[in-house]
């Protein structure tokens, strides 16, 4: 295998040709991956480190590295080895020299000047190297330099005679752990170490305690040491936990466009730089390259990684992957993207394998020009270059459709629409009258504006408002490109006047908001979707204003694909599992329910789902929402008793029929089964921090109203029940509205067994005996209670006699009656369906259960159109009046009264 590779690497031959490298060793290890085991194994570290022997320490660290070199360029080579296994083998040894270079320098140290000691804890304190780059990210190239960063927890004193701070025992440790790597011997060099990212540079102390380095990223941290941040990793045993002072740095809480602008600055510094080096050769660095492939995935994890801790990723691999996962990036993008990292990084590696050297520039030798070519599975160098620039091309153009700007900020000032705005400010009001307001108008109503006095007077308010007025010198450009793309977006619409109205309202919300004015000046696509949903819905209007941070979903790849709801339950888990407090998950419970809303609300206004099959799917997300607040409030409590609560979740009502709306309360019931002495005031503790989670408003908005009244005894009554006070109380006490209830309730989530026994529970209280003649009496009695409360209203499809409540009375009083006799019934499959089975069994007819199914669809569309299209009141018709007497008659064949 070594003499297979030996031709692709004069390094290696020369090793093989000196004979320094200890061919029994390779023997073993080339067959397989490296491990750190096979590092600690090579010499005997703990006798050098107890013996204080620093020149064989280096020595072997060395001789170390050239192994570990040879058996990388062989198994890669000889297309043994994934791109994987080489970053992670020498990222894993990397790690270790780091680890043996500062075992030896702290004891050494410490020999000198006794243990640093923290001023506050009084614990002995060690440093924490922090690896960066392609270090942090395992991903390190074999003739790459190492950039780290030295963090110490907390000021202090060594406890030796020779006493000395903290900062500066570190300061010495860090040096002689950079010179055990870093000085090159005639054993050569382990790694060169850089030390430029650390808090202010060549100019900044070598070694900075925690506090000093939490000062410094809050007060100066520039945008782009965000993206170094990003790859940030500890390699020491002795961690200190600094994550929770670098992640609020890296990883904004909201939707951070503002990246866009620092990455475009670092990019156009690298480009600059290239330019005027003349590396547009440079597989990393020129167009097309290993960094526009890692810019790619770095910009969306700024952006999203504070909202999405699943992109919180080091690698740039897994990170692709997971953004082809969330549907940020489409899949085969992704995949293109991927193939073209890893034919780049194969391509860099096989160019430092010739010589050992940190070179990403393709060779001008013909020699090493073939020789790269056939070592990367092509006939000759031309077939390599092709290949080559197909990848960059690819990679040049996704980079470019992500990251630069779709429209320069000149084409920004001629918009056409732009001195319609500009004519809005203080200063082109004329003193003498209002010509320029009169122009406006009349550009406005040419437009296809309505009241086009009405336009021009808001904006007119907006431009000369305070708020406008103290936006920041970044801002107010931003908004001032904005406004004149949503005059003539809107006045693309039907409904001009209402829409630039409700976006203009919108952009009120989130002006203060720099992030949420790129992105509307980034994605004038995403612009003209937000003008479309506000000109189709108020209600969708009002829901994007409120929830802003909705505006990324426009640009998911999976916005209008139907929701895979498994994954998405398996996202919001780990999005759960990720955050150690209270607020984070209630949080992250909101955004989820919010994004999934959304998404079917613009698929909805697309056409895409009829009124039932929508409820399905609020239906659904509603179960998961409840589901995983479940699991996560009751692992809240502490000193809980069992890993899985003996608790259910039952929805009765809309949630229980699903046939939830958008804005559909959830009408729950709770009960457990726990013979534990602590049961009840365990879960009544766990009943009200559940109401808590699911209905208090947060940073990130509310989830859903409940209700709790249906429980037994109503408000009045416990939060929460036994199974056995529940089962005493439906048999013995329940009224009979509470069993037509009855026939909507489902159990949602908690304790499976619990869960059937409750179902069983149901089928029996439902389906025992009745008199149907009382049955009969106490139905009508409570229809007549509820019209005295709210009268019959032809425009109310809900109460209009007929109407939605007729129809639920009647599908109830049918199955409390005959589930008996058609267990069908008890199944809780919906109105329509219900009606369609009891008219097969011949309780109903045929053609009126029909026509009561169609006069029920109908009314649901109506409620919904109500909710999501404007829809003030229904328009009472010959259809809709045709609907009303067609229940009223199924309403007197059941009942035997007329309506």
């Amino acid at each position: 295998m070594l003499n297979t590779a030996a031709p692709f690497s004069p390094w290696l031959q020369r090793q093989l040709a000196n004979q320094t490298l200890n061919l029994d060793i390779l023997t073993q290890w080339l067959p397989r991956p490296l491990t750190p085991n096979d590092y600690a194994q090579f010499a005997h570290w703990q006798q050098l480190q107890a013996d204080g022997n620093e020149a064989e320490i280096a020595r072997q660290l060395r001789i170390l590295r050239r192994h570990v070199l040879a058996h990388i360029i062989a198994r890669d080579i000889n297309r043994q080895s994934p791109l994987a296994e080489v970053t992670r083998t020498i990222t894993q040894f990397a790690d270790f020299a780091i680890n043996t270079a500062l075992d030896y320098a702290h004891a050494h140290y410490q020999a000198l000047y006794g243990t640093p000691i923290g001023r506050h804890s009084g614990a002995a304190q060690h440093l924490t190297v922090i690896a960066m780059g392609k270090a942090g990210g395992y991903e390190l190239n074999v003739s790459s330099d190492i950039d780290l960063i030295f963090i110490y927890p907390e000021s202090g004193d060594t406890d030796g005679k020779r006493e000395r701070s903290n900062q500066e025992f570190f300061t010495k440790v860090g040096q002689k752990l950079i010179a055990l790597l870093g000085d090159i011997t005639a054993d050569g060099q382990v790694f060169r170490v850089d030390m430029r990212l650390r808090p202010d540079g060549d100019s900044g102390a070598l070694v900075a305690s925690e506090t000093a380095l939490e000062q410094y990223l809050i007060t100066q941290g520039r945008e782009w040491e965000r993206y170094a941040w990003c790859k940030a990793r500890i390699v020491t045993p002795h961690a200190n936990d600094i994550a929770a002072l670098v992640r609020p740095f890296v990883f904004r809480k909201y939707l951070d466009y503002n990246a866009y602008h620092a990455m475009r600055e670092l990019h156009r510094q690298i480009k600059q730089e290239v330019q005027k080096r003349g590396m547009e050769h440079n597989i990393k660095l020129g167009a097309g390259g290993i960094r526009e492939i890692e810019f790619i995935a770095q910009i969306f994890q700024m952006i999203r990684g504070g909202q999405n801790p699943g992109l919180q990723l080091k690698g740039t691999q897994e990170t692709l992957a997971k953004l082809g996962e969330l549907g940020i990036l489409p899949e085969d993008t992704v995949a293109r993207l991927l193939a073209a990292y890893r034919f780049l990084r194969d391509t860099e590696h096989r160019l430092q394998y010739w010589d050992d050297q940190q070179t990403q520039t393709l060779p001008d030798n013909p020699e090493q020009q073939t020789q790269l070519a056939i070592s990367m599975g092509f006939a000759d160098y031309t077939a390599f270059l092709g290949s080559l620039k197909t990848q960059r091309d690819f990679v040049n153009q996704q980079f470019n459709q992500i990251l630069n700007p779709p429209e320069q900020p000149d084409s920004e000032a001629q918009h056409p629409l732009a001195e319609l705005w500009d004519n809005a400010a203080p200063n082109r009001q004329p003193e003498n009258g209002r010509g320029e307001f009169r122009r406006s108008q009349n550009e406005l109503a040419a437009l296809g504006y309505t009241d086009s006095a009405r336009i021009a007077e808001r904006l007119a308010h907006i431009r000369q408002g305070s708020k406008y007025r103290q936006l920041s010198a970044q801002a107010q450009p931003r908004f001032d490109a904005i406004v004149p793309r949503m005059i003539e977006a809107a006045a693309r619409r039907p409904n001009p006047d209402a829409t630039l109205l409700r976006l203009l309202d919108f952009l009120d919300t989130v002006s203060r908001r720099s992030a949420y004015l790129a992105f509307l000046q980034q994605y004038p696509a995403a612009l003209n979707q937000v003008a479309e949903l506000m000109s189709q819905s108020a209600w969708a209007a009002e829901y994007l204003r409120q929830h802003p941070i909705l505006l990324d979903e426009l640009l998911s790849a999976q916005l209008m694909q139907p929701l895979d709801w498994a994954a998405l339950e398996n996202e919001l888990s780990g999005s759960l599992n990720a955050q150690d407090d209270t607020e984070s998950k209630m949080d992250t419970l909101r955004r989820f329910q919010h994004a999934q809303t959304f998404r079917l609300l613009v698929q909805d206004l697309a056409g895409q789902w009829t009124v039932e099959a929508l409820s399905d799917e609020l239906s659904r997300l509603a179960d998961i929402v409840l589901r995983q607040t479940l699991h996560h409030a009751w692992h809240s409590i502490p000193k809980i008793h069992r890993p899985d609560p003996q608790f259910i979740i039952i929805g009765y009502g809309k949630l229980g029929g699903k046939e939830l709306g958008y804005t559909s309360d959830l009408d729950l019931v709770y009960l457990y089964d726990d013979p534990h002495p602590e049961a009840a005031s365990l879960y009544t503790k766990l009943a009200r921090r559940l109401t808590t989670w699911l209905s208090s408003s947060t940073g990130a908005g509310s989830l859903y109203e409940l209700d709790l009244r249906l429980r037994p005894n109503g408000d009045s009554g416990f939060l929460v029940h036994s199974l056995a006070a529940y089962t005493q109380y439906q048999q013995q006490n329940a009224w009979t509205w509470e069993h037509q209830s009855l026939t909507r309730a489902r159990y949602i989530c908690g304790s499976e067994e619990l869960g059937a026994q409750f179902e069983q529970l149901r089928r029996q209280i439902i389906a025992q005996p009745r008199n149907i003649g009382s049955l009969k009496s106490d139905i009508l009695a409570m229809r007549h209670k509820i019209t005295a409360t709210h009268p019959a209203d032809d425009e109310n499809v809900k109460y209009a006699r007929g109407g939605v409540v007729d129809v639920e009375f009647i599908v109830q009083y049918l199955v409390l009656v005959h589930s008996h006799e058609a267990p069908e019934l008890l199944e809780n499959y919906g109105n329509i369906a219900l009606l369609g089975m009891a008219a097969q069994r011949g309780f109903i007819p045929a053609e009126q259960a029909r026509a009561a199914q169609n006069a029920y669809r109908r009314y649901r569309q109506i409620q919904h159109n109500k909710k999501l299209r404007d829809l003030a009141r229904a328009a009472v018709n010959e259809i809709l009046l045709a609907d009303y007497q067609a229940v009223k008659t199924l309403w007197a064949a059941v009942f035997g009264e007329a309506v």
